[in-house]
């Protein structure tokens, strides 16, 4: 029996699909298949049980006996007595049925479980009458049977009652975790690479102890199940006792090993006196007296006693727990304590309320969708570094009115995403996860970490969905202004429709969403500041490394769209001088220089844009008198230095705004107009075998052959717009001019 293999299915709550099929691959299971709520694997009998003993996630363990039709009553009859079921129970054994059925004929779960007990004690009265009796505790043999679309399944239930009971929880405290899902988020917190590096563990808000009971264990490699006295299996006829046996002897050994070589400090603190005391005798059955601290203690008085560590948090989240009204204190509260206290530490808080996981005041790195129970939930992993810090619904003073009014719709957009999405919302999600699949893979291959995923594919959802990759993911959205005929209302609801869906698609929580609307421009509004948060992230582009800025302008600081054009200079720039004009954020130039420029020339007006532009040299390693920043007003520079006859460029760039009338500059600008003597005015500072790269996004923009006729125009906008603004080729032309 040993030797043979059967076939298991471990279900698990939803969301812990994946992290099972590592669990069970980690504990020597070769072949697992994930599965919806759950996994399956083929395997021996002592796979089996090591996966009774060991598995921190999976709810049961099941031994898959038969599949067969069982549309009625009847069919279920007769398909389970013609299994054999002495070779599984003695006739004067005890049984009980679990029965559960979906998508079936059949729904009446109670009757579908007194057919399947009928079938088994009627077979065993025949054979040698005597019967099995029912025992719903703790019986000798647990029958599983799960119909689904009218085909049964029938299992031996060998972990006999849910995994997640390990043996050590009495009282429970209020609303508590189960095992099981503190396990989950411990594995997705990162907590065993922490532990092993001999980090510190803290739950601030530990109720009844389990998470710190869980760390514990997880860290000193103890077997969840080896404290517990019953499993499915222990009354199964054909159940290995040496076998057993042998597997709890050496999980007891690991057991001491673990804790006598435990080097990280495990902690948990609750305010609540009956908690803390439900905590401390759980802590006792658990066999952590001494190993785990437990102490009363308010949330506000939470330390660290190292200087790294991980803090894992389930504060309540107004289901069942607490009034709604008084929870964004106790996340203020939480955030707070986190940002004051546990600088250099990961964090990670639990919540079926994201909304409220905004009052932390950090921004999260990555999110996880789980469950407890039928309650969709999120873990939101935090790393407690200041530049990560943001005021929860600020002080909006300095933010202009369009700001205050984008805040308040993704405020609306959290709310909706907690109820199903409308069919529109769900064609836009769906429309979402195809780009994903196809841009997603193409960027990949190419290492583009910054693209467009979705441009107004859909009319009625009128907005650019932008892809940031750095350290994590961000998002820029901008909203095109709906046309007079749109009835403003429906417009925004479908805004709101649109950022409800996002999080859940991208895998990112709103904090990381950032909604701009952009609408058409007069002079250089794009450029005015729409905020003062000053929080800069890092992005890269081929060899290149970029800051952008989410929030206080209306573009990031990266065109996404010159992306080809970039890295064309970039290729064409090795030991040529590069002139940069009209230079915004200096992208172009940092492509020059690491593609080694002899020297580059950055021409910009604003001071703002020239300083981020020596901010991106610098974070490629760029520095020195070879790359020049000159503020000036481009046109009166352009025109003095061509007048001069002065330095020579091998590699120009010219990207002019559509149209300026700035206070700065000596008169109104307008590229239609003004497009030909900007261009030979830059044609005059090029090097003998020098060319001119000319590029505009002005929408109506026409080249004025005539004018230019007596330079060489070649026409290479098909080349510079890239795959994911296919869907809008016309966002901008490009040219190369040389004499």
């Amino acid at each position: 029996m040993a030797d043979l293999q059967f076939h298991y299915f471990c279900p698990a709550p939803l969301g812990l699909e994946a992290l099972l099929v590592e669990e069970l691959r980690q504990l020597g299971i070769d072949d697992v298949r994930e599965a919806r709520a759950g996994a399956g694997f083929s395997g021996s009998i002592e796979q089996a049980y090591r996966a009774c003993l060991w598995s921190r996630l999976a709810n049961r363990v099941l031994l898959k006996l038969a599949e067969f039709p069982g549309p009625d009553g009847d069919a279920l009859y007769r398909g389970v007595a013609a299994l054999d079921w002495a070779e599984h129970l003695a006739p004067d054994g005890t049984l009980a049925v679990d029965f559960a059925a979906s998508r079936s004929r059949m729904t009446h779960t109670q009757f579908g479980a007194q057919r399947v007990k009928d079938a088994i004690v009627d077979q065993f009265r025949e054979l040698c009458g005597v019967r099995p009796s029912v025992r719903l505790d703790r019986p000798d043999v647990r029958v599983n049977v799960y119909l689904d679309r009218d085909v049964a399944s029938v299992s031996l239930d060998l972990s006999g009652e849910s995994l997640h009971k390990r043996g050590y929880r009495l009282e429970g405290g209020a609303a508590p975790l189960k095992e099981n899902l503190a396990a989950a988020l411990l594995l997705r917190a990162g907590w065993p690479e922490v532990a092993a590096a001999g980090g510190e563990f803290i739950d601030p808000l530990c109720g009844s102890g389990t998470l710190p009971i869980e760390a514990a264990w997880m860290a000193a490699d103890v077997a969840p199940g080896l404290d517990r006295q019953y499993f499915g299996f222990l009354g199964w006829k054909n159940h290995d006792r040496e076998l057993w046996e042998r597997l709890l002897e050496e999980a007891g050994r690991r057991r001491e090993r673990g804790l006598a070589g435990l080097r990280c400090a495990i902690a948990g603190y609750d305010r609540d006196r009956r908690a803390i005391h439900a905590a401390l005798e759980n802590l006792d059955r658990a066999g952590l007296r001494g190993v785990v601290h437990i102490e009363r203690r308010e949330l506000s008085a939470a330390r660290p006693r190292k200087e790294r560590g991980l803090l894992v948090a389930n504060p309540p989240y107004g289901e069942r727990l607490g009034e709604a009204s008084e929870l964004p204190a106790l996340y203020a509260e939480l955030g707070g304590v986190l940002r004051q206290q546990f600088l250099g530490w990961k964090a990670s808080v639990f919540t079926g309320n994201p909304e409220l996981a905004f009052r932390l005041g950090i921004r999260a790195r990555r999110f996880y969708r789980l469950y407890n129970g039928a309650l969709e939930c999120k873990l939101f992993n935090f790393e407690v570094e200041p530049e990560r810090f943001f005021t929860p619904h600020e002080d909006e003073t300095g933010l202009s009115e369009e700001a205050r009014a984008l805040r308040k719709l993704m405020r609306r957009a959290q709310v909706l995403a907690q109820k199903p999405p409308s069919a529109g919302a769900e064609m836009f999600a769906n429309r979402l996860r195809k780009n994903l699949k196809n841009l997603g893979r193409w960027a990949r291959q190419n290492r583009i970490d910054c693209y467009r995923l979705y441009d107004a594919d859909l009319p009625e959802y009128a907005v650019a969905v932008d892809v940031y990759q750095g350290d994590i993911t961000w998002l820029q959205v901008q909203e095109y202004e709906a046309p007079a005929s749109v009835d403003p209302a429906k417009a925004e609801n479908r805004l709101i429709e649109a950022l409800s869906v996002l999080p859940a698609v991208l895998e990112i929580p709103f904090e990381q969403i950032f909604l701009k609307v952009r609408r058409r421009q007069k002079g250089d509004a794009q450029y005015d500041k729409q905020a003062e948060a000053g929080r800069f992230h890092a992005v890269s582009e081929g060899d290149c490394r970029f800051w952008v800025n989410f929030e206080d302008y209306l573009d990031t600081g990266l065109f996404l769209d010159h992306r080809p054009t970039r890295l064309m200079i970039g290729k064409q720039a090795q030991g040529k001088h590069f002139l940069n004009l009209f230079g915004y954020t200096g992208a172009a130039t940092v492509h020059a220089a690491v593609g080694g420029a002899a020297s580059t020339a950055t021409v910009d007006m604003s001071r703002t844009y020239l300083d981020w532009a020596r901010r991106n040299l610098e974070l490629n390693g760029i520095k020195g008198y070879d790359h020049e920043l000159i503020q000036a007003d481009c046109l009166v520079w352009l025109e003095q230095a061509a007048a001069s006859g002065g330095r020579k460029y091998d590699l120009i760039f010219l990207d002019p705004p559509t149209f300026s009338n700035s206070k700065r500059m000596a008169g109104a600008f307008d590229v239609v107009r003004d497009h030909p003597g900007l261009i030979r005015n830059a044609v005059q500072l090029l090097a003998p075998e020098g060319h001119l790269i000319f590029s505009t996004n002005a929408r109506k923009f026409r080249l004025d052959q005539d004018a230019l006729a007596d330079l060489v125009v070649e026409d290479i906008s098909a080349s510079t717009v890239p795959k994911d603004f296919e869907r809008n080729p016309k966002i901008h032309r490009c040219w190369i001019v040389h004499r």
